[in-house]
């Protein structure tokens, strides 16, 4: 095998060359070739926001109905009877004084019934039922 030795073989020169002070003034050059007025970006994002803002204007008006709901157009704080029977029902905790410590004057008013009976009718409704005992007893 032959040595090689690179720098005593001839060497191949390139087929391009570049002129003397090419680079120099190359990015003026560029610069000048870039046109003036630059174009008008639009983003993605303009043309959706209309439907973004739709989307969040319903969900702030459906998250505000429950809460404007409740609040305005609840029932009224009174209790129907039925409800407080039903629940006093139920809840057997609760003993007659602490109803009797609830009541108001009207309560009292409401409650309070003037029965007028006259002793005759009592006379004759004792003698009618032969069991006294158990009047008595009650």
């Amino acid at each position: 095998m032959k040595t090689f030795k690179l720098d005593n073989e001839p060497k191949i020169e390139s087929g391009f060359k570049t002129p003397e002070n090419y680079f120099d003034n190359f990015s003026a050059r560029v610069m000048e070739q870039l046109p003036k007025e630059e174009p008008k970006t639009i983003s993605l994002f303009s043309k959706r926001k209309t439907w973004i803002y739709a989307a969040a204007a319903i969900l702030v008006l459906a998250l505000t109905i429950p809460v404007v709901y409740t609040n305005f157009y609840s029932s009224s704080s009174e209790i129907d009877e039925a409800t407080l029977e039903n629940y006093i029902s139920y809840h057997s905790t609760v003993s007659d004084a602490d109803l009797v410590n609830l009541l108001d004057e009207k309560d009292i008013q409401k409650i309070n019934v003037d029965l007028n009976i006259d002793d005759k009718l009592i006379e004759n409704e004792l003698s009618q039922d032969s069991n006294l005992e158990h009047y008595i007893l009650n």
